[in-house]
Order: C-alpha cells, then structure tokens, then sequence
C-alpha cells in the first residue's frame, strides 16, 4: 500500500512538473509564433536576428539565423533584468496579489485537461496504464476548468482597483463586465455539449465523440457562440476592450512594469491555449481522428500518435486565433455587449434547448426505438442535419431581427453638456 501511495505521489509530482515548464516553454514561443504571424500578414520581416544558440552560430554561417528561435529567451531575460518598480499610489498588497490570482488561476485549470490517451505501464509508476493528465478521473473536469477561468475576473478587478490609475480602473471594470457578460454564452455552449456526451469528464466526452461524431458537427451553432464567447474570454481581438491602448494606455495593467507585467501577459496567452484545449476537446474530437481505431491495451505508437494529432489540433486552433488577431479590427465597447446580451445568448439557448429536445426524443423510453428502426445507421446524419438546420434558422433570425447596419458617424445633433454637465 505504501509503494502504490509513493508511486502515485512521484507520478503526480513528475506529470506536475512537466505540465508547468511545458505550458510556461510554449507560452514563450507562442509569442514567437504570433509575432512572425503578425509580420508574414503585415508583409514585414518578424523576430529573424536572434538565433540557436542565440548568435554563436551567425559566427560560420552568416546566413543562418534559426528563425528567430532564441528570441523569447531573450525578452524573458529582459524583463527579468528590468526594474520593479512600484507606484506610490497603489494599494500594495493588492497590487502584488493581482497578477499572482490570474496567473495561478490560468495554470491551475491544466491539472483536468488531458494531454493524450493513457501510456503502457512504467514498472516505477506501478502496473496501471498512465494517464496523460495531471488529475486523473476527475468526475467534474468541465466544470471545474469552468469555475477556474471565472477566478480570472478577480485578478483583473484587483489589478485595475489596486493600481488607484483612472486608465487602469476603466479597464479593469471593462474587463469585468466583458468577461462576465462572455461567460454566460460560454457556458451555454459547454452545456450542449455536455447534455449529449452525459458526462462532465474531458476524457468521457472525447471517447463519446470518437463514438458518435465531433460534436462540432452536430452542433454547429454551439461550436460558433463557444468559440465567440472564447475569443471574448481570453481578452483577444477583437475583443481585446480590457487593454485598448488607443484609449486607455494598457488598460488594467497600466501601471505593471517588471516580472508583474510578464505575469499578466504570459497569464493571457495561457488563458488563449487553455480556450485551444477546450475547443478540440469539446468541438473537434480532442485525440480522436478517423482511422484510428481505438487500441485495447495501450501502446507507445498509439499514445504518440494520438499526443500528435491532439498537438495539430491546438497548433490548428491557435493559429487560428492569432490570424483573427492581426486580421479583424477591435469592436466598440458598446458592440461587443450588444454582441453578447443580444446575439450570443439567444443562439447559445437556441442550441441549449435544440439539443436537449433532441436528447429527449432519442430517450429509449420516448422516441429512441422509433429513431433506431427508422433512421439505424443514419442517426448521426440526421443529428447533424438537424444541428445545421438549427443553426442556419437561429442565424437568420438573428439577422433578420437585430440591426443589419452599425451606424459608427459622430452624433453632432448631441450637445456635451446635455450628457454630462461636467463635461
């Protein structure tokens, strides 16, 4: 008992370990990856100077610069070495807590999320195959990813109040309204995907999908508000509102400089790979590719193969995010709420109540034996045409009912005064 107690604590502490150096590694290149990115749609030269190991090799070949590869660790040791320097203003223990909550709330939501299927057994770990999360048969794994990525909103009101800045306190309050407003669409979609998979474990629902079809597929107006709500979440244009340095200098964190800004910083690219995980766990069938059959006993081949495509799946995703990034002008304010209140919540109950109608109809003990003999093979079909059909209708009423057209001309019938006599 004792050797299976020590060898489950070595396990955690090793998959511990190599979950927060691999997160925090390819955060630092993700930056990288976005900034050459942005260069290649801008048509400009990125980060290309800076090589491995850093210039040592431009000695015998000049040509040769590895892509800019040792950039983010040259950035990484900058802000190391700059001054930490502390507003006189600012409340200071809250504004040293500030980033530590949003940065450990971002790395705490990994320890659900799988990273593959399970490996064969090491003899050191014990005689069970090893899975490739950090918290194994966690029965609440959605929700708590879910609750993890709220605490978010305290790290930002913390850093925005604690920092007694007019600019930084404006973003801090529009940082809590969006998020707040994104998480109820947010968590509309999860819970589509949720009723029809009947499970709130990350590894449940990828095993139900590989089954009976991505849910993306079935549910495609569920897939667009979760995805939507994701980009809102995670503070990325076009809803990077919170920041707008156009209008309000960094926003939230205006007044962070140091390794307290790399916290913030490093916490929002977290926060857009944690969305990525989310997204092909939920949407795209996680590990799941067609072809690949399941294995009975686990092996190396079949855990690296399914690792891999889990890996292209998240590269997809974020490559993804960052092209909308660098592609897609910022909302207004006003717009973005709009977009949430007015368009993302109904469609997020539309596919709320589509889904559980149609659950409920394939109930053994409604309409399932019916559904069985007519359709047999073809059910997934007519689930995914039923899905489309939801989504193309909810689209269109959306669009028909709401404003087609954004009026952004100055209103020069408005008088200042008349608004705000302080004006």
């Amino acid at each position: 008992m004792e050797h299976v107690f020590s060898a489950e604590i070595v396990q955690a502490i090793v998959k511990t370990v190599l979950l927060l150096n691999g997160i925090l590694f390819g955060a630092a290149y993700f930056v990288l990856m976005e900034r050459r990115v942005a260069a290649w749609i801008q048509d400009r030269h990125g980060p290309n100077r800076v090589g491995l190991p850093l210039s040592l090799l431009r000695r015998n070949w000049k040509d040769v610069s590895l892509f800019g590869l040792g950039q983010p660790m040259v950035d990484g040791l900058k802000m190391i070495l700059k001054e930490e320097y502390t507003p006189g203003q600012v409340d200071r223990r809250l504004y040293l807590l500030a980033p530590v909550v949003i940065m450990a709330a971002a790395l705490a939501a990994f320890a659900v999320i799988p990273f593959g299927d399970c490996l064969p057994p090491i003899a050191i770990f014990g005689d069970e195959p090893i899975q490739l999360v950090a918290a194994p048969e966690c029965d609440v794994g959605v929700i708590y990813v879910f609750a993890l990525s709220s605490i978010a909103v305290y790290g930002v009101i913390l850093g925005g109040w604690a920092s007694n800045s007019k600019y930084s306190f404006l973003g801090g309050l529009r940082a809590s309204a969006q998020m707040i407003a994104y998480e109820l669409p947010l968590g509309l979609g999860l819970l589509g995907v949720v009723l029809a998979t009947g499970s709130l474990r990350l590894d449940e629902i990828i095993r139900h999908q590989a089954e009976h079809g991505w849910c993306a597929f079935l549910q495609p107006l569920g897939f667009m508000v979760f995805l939507v709500a994701a980009f809102a979440e995670a503070g990325r244009l076009p809803f990077d509102l919170p920041e707008a340095e156009q209008e309000l200098v960094g926003g939230y964190h205006t007044e962070y400089a140091g390794m307290k800004l790399v916290l913030f910083l490093t916490a929002e690219f977290i926060h857009m790979i944690t969305a990525s995980f989310l997204i092909v766990i939920l949407f795209l069938g996680g590990w799941h590719l067609w072809g690949m059959s399941a294995a009975a006993e686990p092996t190396w081949l079949g855990a690296g193969l399914r690792c891999a495509v889990l890996m292209a799946k998240i590269f997809g995703v974020v490559f993804f995010f960052m092209l909308v990034r660098w592609s897609w002008p910022r909302f207004r304010f006003d717009q973005l709420m709009s977009l949430a209140w007015k368009v993302m919540l109904p469609l997020g109950l539309v596919n709320l109540l589509a889904v559980a109608i149609l659950e409920e109809l394939q109930h053994p003990e409604m309409l399932g034996s019916w559904f069985q003999r007519t359709f047999g093979e073809g059910t997934m079909l007519m689930e995914i045409l039923v899905g489309w059909g939801v989504a193309v209708i909810a689209l269109l009423a959306v669009a028909l009912i709401g404003p087609l057209i954004t009026d952004n001309r100055p209103r020069h019938d408005l008088r200042p005064n008349a608004i705000d006599r302080q004006i």
